[in-house]
């Protein structure tokens, strides 16, 4: 609102909220203050679980950063910034989602102390933004080389990121189901680097067992059961056609009327459908297929010449499964019965039909150099398997950045720690207040090494000071064992290992994320519009339900901000 020779005048709509200066930068610091504070417990292998429970009554029980802020229903525009850092860092390199959101909670904070001094908040983010770039060059300066063939740091770099978990007890056998997932699909690219797609690694879950009896398929499962009873529910040295057209009698794509005029005509007609069948499945035999496995519908008439030729056929299987398959089985997909040749067929050791939990599934394994896979997770509860899944996502992600990335550095805080030292030794040579700005940047790093220490019940400020002497002699991956609260001068001989791009990636996350925030003086909320009562305006009064919770569903629905 302005004021005009004594006249108001309104530019925004009445009910915008607006704030300004100070209050706008201390509102927006501290929600994301308290995003991160929500997640810090859940840090390291001493970090405790959420129990999120939605409007539904749903449960869902993880230490997963990006989980929980993902569960949260988060309305401040500042804490959705904050939940972002956490998705951006899931889908880049699947692990560090709580660390990199506890570093921009840090960075806020401490940054926070500086606007307070009178530092232009333009002036913070520049010396924020050299040292990001700083703490980056010193991580892959300290990191050291490893890559598919390093099958111990692979190993310790899954068995580290699962340590947190519930997986934790299991967590050495799931570790070597992961590395065995990725190495079987890893696969060169035109410039020789090694690159692999997770998406190649299917994930299947279901309740019952043990979380050790989670296995791995070198081949894949099909949610579907075989379509004829009499045909064989196993086949040894399968060999497999991947049919995308359906084994059917097509209908003609226009209109077509039949004049028939006697009962033996009908008989012909008939007589011709089921032959023209019959050469459909001869086809299939000749070919020296034994199983069948159909993207679109199979004829009954067709399932029976199948089962009498002791043919194993699925049908209706999803495309993405059906391209899964061809890459598991090294097959192609045929459009057209008369294209099939013998070379072309997929092969799989087994192809069987197995009960689990009372669901019919179809296990294609034993497959040769499969370039997809399936993990089958198995649990005492629906609770446990989300969790063992998210688990194995975080840890298959990790060996898939060493595999891609080539480098590895030692965990429980001792990245952050010597980046914390070495950034100091830059700060003293930059001038002006960015030297503040870096300083602080570099004393928020300590917060992942302090966090660790905090949630595992040891005296945080005692160990940070035993931290850095080690560091200040040279042991660059110094880092404390939680068992026993004692100082190790090599985290990586305790086998505590992390991926060099989690670390890289949580560090320009935080930033990008605190930048962003701090730059922000001006908030203006637009008023919240509402519905009018019923019959007001015009509107039919069958309408007003409405505006009370969308009518007859008893305001059921909650509101939208």
């Amino acid at each position: 609102m302005a004021q005009l020779g004594g006249q108001p005048i309104f530019i925004m709509k009445e009910g915008t909220e607006r704030t300004r200066g100070k209050d706008a930068m201390h509102n927006n610091i501290a929600a994301a203050k308290v995003i991160a504070e929500a997640v810090r417990t859940s840090l390291g292998p001493r970090g405790m679980d959420k129990m999120l429970v939605d409007q539904f009554g749903d449960v869902v029980i993880t230490n997963d950063g990006a989980t929980i802020l993902k569960e949260i229903d988060v309305q401040h525009p500042a804490a959705k910034m904050m939940v972002e850092v956490a998705k951006t860092q899931d889908s880049e390199v699947g692990d560090g989602t709580t660390t990199s959101v506890i570093l921009a909670g840090e960075f806020l904070k401490r940054a926070e102390k500086l606007l307070e001094q009178k530092i232009h908040p333009t002036v913070i983010t520049e010396g924020f933004r050299k040292a990001a770039d700083k703490a980056v060059e010193i991580l892959n300066q300290m990191s050291i080389d490893s890559g598919i063939d390093d099958y111990e740091g692979l190993k310790n770099a899954a068995m580290t990121c699962m340590s947190s978990k519930i997986v934790s007890e299991s967590r050495e056998m799931l570790a070597e189901l992961c590395i065995d997932a990725i190495k079987a699909i890893a696969e060169k690219d035109e410039e020789a680097k090694w690159v692999a797609d997770i998406d190649k690694v299917q994930i299947q879950k279901k309740e019952g067992e043990m979380i050790d009896d989670t296995k791995l398929i070198k081949g894949i499962i099909l949610d579907k059961e075989v379509v004829n009873p009499g045909m064989p529910k196993s086949v040894r040295d399968a060999k497999i056609l991947l049919l995308q057209s359906a084994i059917e009698i097509e209908k003609t794509e226009f209109d077509s009327k039949l004049q028939i005029t006697s009962p033996e005509q009908i008989q012909q007609y008939l007589d011709e459908e089921e032959n023209m069948l019959r050469k459909m499945a001869e086809k299939i035999k000749n070919s020296g297929a034994n199983v069948v496995v159909c993207q679109k519908g199979i004829d009954d008439m067709a399932q029976h010449f199948l089962s009498q030729a002791g043919i194993l056929a699925v049908r209706r299987v999803k495309k993405s499964d059906l391209e899964k398959l061809s890459q598991a089985t090294s097959g192609s997909i045929f459009n057209d019965l008369d294209d099939i040749t013998a070379e072309k067929l997929g092969k799989a050791g087994l192809v069987e039909e197995r009960k689990i939990m009372g669901e019919s599934w179809i296990f294609i394994e034993e497959c040769v150099d499969p370039k997809s896979v399936v993990i089958l997770i198995r649990g005492g509860t629906e609770l446990i398997v989300d969790e063992v899944e998210r688990a194995i996502h975080d840890a298959l992600c990790v060996v898939r950045d060493i595999v891609e990335d080539g480098k590895i550095v030692g965990g429980g805080g001792a990245p952050e720690l010597e980046t914390a030292i070495k950034l100091r030794e830059y700060a003293s040579t930059l001038g002006g207040r960015e030297q503040l700005a870096v300083e602080i940047f570099a004393d928020s790093l300590d917060i992942v090494p302090k966090t660790l220490a905090e949630n595992a019940g040891i005296d945080q400020i005692e160990i940070l000071m035993k931290l850095r002497a080690s560091h200040q002699k040279g042991n660059k991956f110094a880092g404390f064992n939680l068992e026993n609260g004692e100082v190790v001068e090599n985290m990586m001989q305790d086998g505590v290992v992390e991926p060099t791009v989690v670390k890289i990636q949580a560090i320009k996350s935080a930033t990008e994320a605190t930048s962003m925030i701090l730059r922000i003086d001006d908030v203006i909320a637009g008023a919240k519009t509402s519905m009018p009562p019923p019959g007001a305006g015009g509107m039919p009064p069958g309408m007003g339900g409405m505006g009370g919770g969308m009518g007859g569903m008893g305001g059921g629905m909650p509101p939208m901000y």
